[in-house]
């Protein structure tokens, strides 16, 4: 018996589209000689579907939609992920489809209720396994999150007698560090329900996350046979023969991670994260404000292995403060990566918005509002090039300022997606490294990576004149936002009180900022926004 793990992109809502898509694949594995391909968790609606579950016309078109998908499975037999309408809320299904109809169906048991998942409030839960045999395999099917608890599946399982194969279907989003939690968790299955497992899971970018593909063939003792590609469609094709997998083709490698396969795979899940919500989104260019420093050349960067270099612009908008070096710098980046890129400088417009400003008693241009206006005045032409020409605008703030609220609202925040504002500033400069590394020349000027950091507002203005430096700074956030750590276990493992107490109090004040500012894409285990959801009228003091 032959199966094919098929590792496809989808689109939330687009139903035709997936089915399309879904076929396509199935036709491709007949050709191969396949008898069951198998595709993602909620393949016929994408992932996550979140509220469209609460249209009782969209369940059901994502059913009908499953009905003609199964129709035109002619030769070859097929799970796939699928939401189940139900008296209240829907299932979140895998349907096993034989013959051109759907024989049998699994409801997900284990609803995740954590991060960026909802589906406590989307799903009602299964309550029975579903095993089928073909070719006298017998096969149990599971969703995503079944998975992982290994010791309760195996008792659910118990009552159905022999397993050769454990299927799971999946759409698991990306974060770092990912992949090795996968294996582990899925090793840990094969070995105590004793049989192979193929792991099929979703790739593509949907809102601030990705799924990064790398779906998995592993034997009864837990050992990787094979891994699809990572962050590409790909389909992953073994034979079971007496109940042992035996891999047909796979792009496989078992190299070690590294740091630098771990920035690698890190940068590959920016470039396909943007470029998806781009093209998913119906934008044909984007628009990056470039001012000469690290977190925009970055973003430039992406981008233009996103969507090409002839879809991306660039615009540096330079004043009084910004010096010869940063807009030389802006050019030269935008000439080393080839794309579009133009000259807007705001010097007569900032005169006259502080001439304006200045009928009301008490404005100056000595303090931080006049600082900002500047950053307010950028995000005005930027997205008014944006309304004029359709361009997409690419922030380029990245965590660690996202995290303390080092940004202006309706400013350097201004724009339609974020792409860095889960990267925090240590790993921008690893990033950037990557990217010059990659192509094996200077595409991001060493002068950029090089040069201390600066919004350059005001005259030799430093990050550091606000802010910790990046290092600690860093360290900080990655302890109290994402392994929810509190100020005094901080301090306690050794972290200054002082800048403790200062950071702290600014990730809190800032989630009203946050709020406001646009979609990103997730590479952390816990990003802002979906994965973190913290009240902005919040009294709870957590510094010491």
């Amino acid at each position: 018996m032959r199966i094919a793990l098929a590792q496809i992109n989808l689109t939330v809502g687009d139903l035709k589209g997936n089915a399309e898509r879904m076929l396509a694949f199935a036709g491709r594995a007949k050709t191969q000689n396949v008898d069951l391909i198998v595709f993602p968790e909620l393949a016929v609606a994408g992932y996550p579907p979140e509220d469209l579950l609460f249209k009782k016309h969209f369940s059901e078109d994502n059913r009908t939609t499953l009905d003609s998908i199964a129709a035109g499975l002619q030769g070859i037999c097929a799970v796939t992920g699928f939401a189940d309408p139900a008296r209240n809320r829907c299932h979140n299904s895998v349907a096993f489809i034989r013959s051109g109809k759907i024989d049998c169906v699994y409801h997900k048991v284990q609803l995740p209720n954590y991060g960026v998942f909802d589906e406590q409030r989307l799903f009602s839960p299964g309550h029975s396994p579903c095993v089928i045999e073909i070719s006298g395999v017998r096969i149990a099917l599971t969703i995503c999150e079944d998975i992982w608890l290994a010791e309760w599946l195996e008792k659910f399982l118990s009552p159905c007698g022999r397993i050769d194969l454990l299927i799971n279907v999946s759409a698991s989003p990306f974060h770092s560090g990912k992949v090795a939690q996968r294996s582990e968790a899925f090793a840990a299955c094969a070995r105590r329900l004793n049989c192979a497992v193929a792991y099929c899971n979703l790739v593509g970018g949907q809102d601030e996350l990705v799924f990064d593909g790398q779906s998995m063939l592993l034997d009864a003792q837990g050992n990787v046979l094979a891994r699809a590609a990572a962050f590409a469609e790909d389909m992953l094709i073994f034979d079971m023969k007496d109940s042992i997998p035996q891999v047909i083709k796979a792009a496989f490698t078992d190299k070690a991670a590294t740091e630098i396969d771990i920035i690698a795979e890190t940068y590959d899940a920016l470039v396909l994260g943007t470029g998806d919500y781009v093209r998913k989104n119906g934008f044909g260019k984007v628009v990056i404000g470039l001012s000469g420093g690290i977190d925009s050349a970055l973003t430039a960067a992406i981008a233009v292995d996103a969507i090409g270099k002839e879809n991306v612009i660039g615009i540096t908008m330079p004043s009084r403060f910004n010096s010869a070096a940063t807009i030389s710098d802006a050019e030269k980046c935008a000439r080393n990566l080839g794309i579009e890129f133009h000259t807007l400088p705001i010097g007569d417009m900032l005169r006259a918005f502080d001439n304006t400003l200045s009928a009301i008693k008490g404005w100056t241009d000595k303090g931080l509002a006049y600082e900002n206006l500047q950053a307010r005045i950028r995000g005005t032409l930027l997205m008014s090039l944006s309304n004029q020409f359709g361009w997409l605008v690419l922030t380029t703030g990245n965590k660690s300022e996202t995290a303390v609220g080092y940004s202006t609202l309706y400013g350097d925040t201004a724009g339609g997606f974020a792409v860095i504002k889960d990267v925090p500033k240590t790993l921008v400069y690893k990033l950037s490294r990557y990217v010059n590394k990659k192509y094996g020349s200077e595409i991001i000027p060493d002068s950029v990576i090089d040069r201390a950091p600066s919004a350059e507002l005001r005259e030799n203005q430093k990050d550091t004149d606000s802010l910790p430096e990046y290092e600690i700074l860093d360290r900080i956030i990655a302890g109290y936002v994402e392994q929810d750590r509190s100020a005094a276990e901080l301090i306690a493992a050794g972290e200054s009180r002082q800048v403790v107490s200062r950071v702290v109090k600014l990730i809190d004040r800032n989630e009203y900022k946050r709020r406001q500012c646009p979609p990103g894409i997730k590479i952390t285990p816990k990003a802002f926004g979906r994965d973190r959801r913290m009240p902005i009228t919040n009294k709870y003091n957590d510094r010491v």
